[in-house]
């Protein structure tokens, strides 16, 4: 009788690790932020008909499961999902909350995710109208949905979001709202995704009433700090059309809450024989929920 019960829990023990291996075939994903660039006249050779090609070819190579865009305007979303049909487009723009004006969309692969609700607000004292906050030269948004992984369940919260690039009161207003939005939105075993081109270093006071104290539980981090593999790329992610900046900071950041385990990041400073997709190099991160982070990827 013992040696059989023995053989039960050796069976139990088997079929819980399989399990458990199963939970975790599918463990990274990635995650990318890009500023495309709004389409206007006065870029001349880097319009958007220029670089449509190179950035979606882009997207298609590096094949983020999350995509956060900003300076999105109308006709360049419609080109996004034209040349990305697998994935779904989330967001408006930030005039009306539909169509118009410039959007910070979250492109979510269809195949890899389940969108269990999403919407945008305002950075502003009134989030949910259009408005202009604190001392911001224009409206500022942030786009967000509660994500299902259809491998094995796993629950995200994803957010991405374009900070003011004048307002420094304002990109601090941004950040105490978003990190009282996360704390009173994000459901109960969900991980948090924060994406965006944040006009500002880590160092900046706006950046660090995220980031700390890194103790707190409603506290971000930054993924570049956390890579477990060595952080690869540029060290400057806004490039003013130069592939090979000569001063500047990262401004474009993926941040993480505690349950994601950080793989792997890079900010790609790729350039196509002189020519760039965009004013800004994205900024990738591989992903994994923590209780997966120590198996390796298959």
């Amino acid at each position: 009788m013992k040696s059989i019960r023995m053989i039960l829990a050796l069976i139990l023990l088997a079929l819980s690790t399989a399990a458990r291996a199963a939970s975790c075939q599918f463990d990274e994903f990635r995650v990318m932020t890009y500023n495309i660039r709004l389409d206007v006249e006065s870029d001349g050779a880097n319009r958007w008909a220029n670089r449509r090609a190179l950035f979606t070819g882009q997207v298609r190579l590096l094949r983020p499961d999350i995509l956060g865009m900003q300076e999105v305007l109308p006709g360049q979303r419609a080109d996004l999902v034209a040349d990305l049909p697998g994935y779904l487009a989330l967001g408006g723009g930030r005039d009306d909350g539909r169509q118009a004006g410039e959007a910070s969309p979250l492109f979510v692969a269809r195949s890899r995710f389940a969108v269990t609700g999403s919407g945008m607000f305002w950075l502003s004292s009134t989030p949910a109208v259009p408005s202009l906050g604190w001392d911001a030269a224009y409206r500022r948004v942030a786009t967000w949905a509660h994500l299902r992984r259809r491998s094995d369940g796993m629950r995200l919260l994803a957010i991405n979001t374009h900070w003011d690039h004048l307002g420094k009161a304002a990109r601090l207003g941004s950040a105490l709202q978003l990190r009282g939005w996360i704390m009173a939105n994000r459901r109960p075993g969900e991980a948090v995704v924060l994406l965006g081109d944040f006009n500002a270093p880590l160092t900046e006071a706006s950046l660090q009433a995220l980031l700390s104290p890194p103790q707190s539980r409603s506290a971000l981090a930054d993924s570049r700090a956390l890579s477990q593999a060595p952080a690869i790329g540029a060290t400057i992610t806004f490039n003013g059309w130069t592939p090979i900046p000569a001063s500047g900071d990262a401004i474009d950041h993926v941040l993480v809450a505690p349950g994601l385990t950080v793989k792997r990041y890079h900010a790609l400073a790729e350039h196509f024989d002189g020519r760039l997709a965009s004013d800004h190099f994205p900024v990738i991160a591989d992903l994994a929920p923590t209780a997966c982070a120590a198996r390796p990827r298959a």
